[in-house]
């Protein structure tokens, strides 16, 4: 399920919004609008190509989230 970035064209709020397909109705939360524009979003990437997740786990202990969730890279 993408989630969706918006700005009302009428109050300028922006929000997001899970989209399960393309007959959903988006509408702003703040004025009730249901005029508004899709955003391109940003997504979260390495800084580098340099390390590797084997290497990121050894050295902070734990993998992705620290290791608080037990998960194993």
């Amino acid at each position: 399920m993408p989630i969706y970035e918006y700005v009302c064209d009428d109050c300028d709020e922006r929000y997001e919004r899970i989209v399960m397909n393309g007959e959903t109705k988006i509408t702003c939360p703040k004025c009730s609008s249901a005029k508004s524009t899709i955003q391109l979003s940003v997504f979260a990437a390495p800084a580098n190509g340099s390390k590797t997740s084997s290497s990121f786990s050894e050295s902070s202990g734990g993998g992705c989230c620290g290791g608080a969730c037990g998960c194993k890279n």
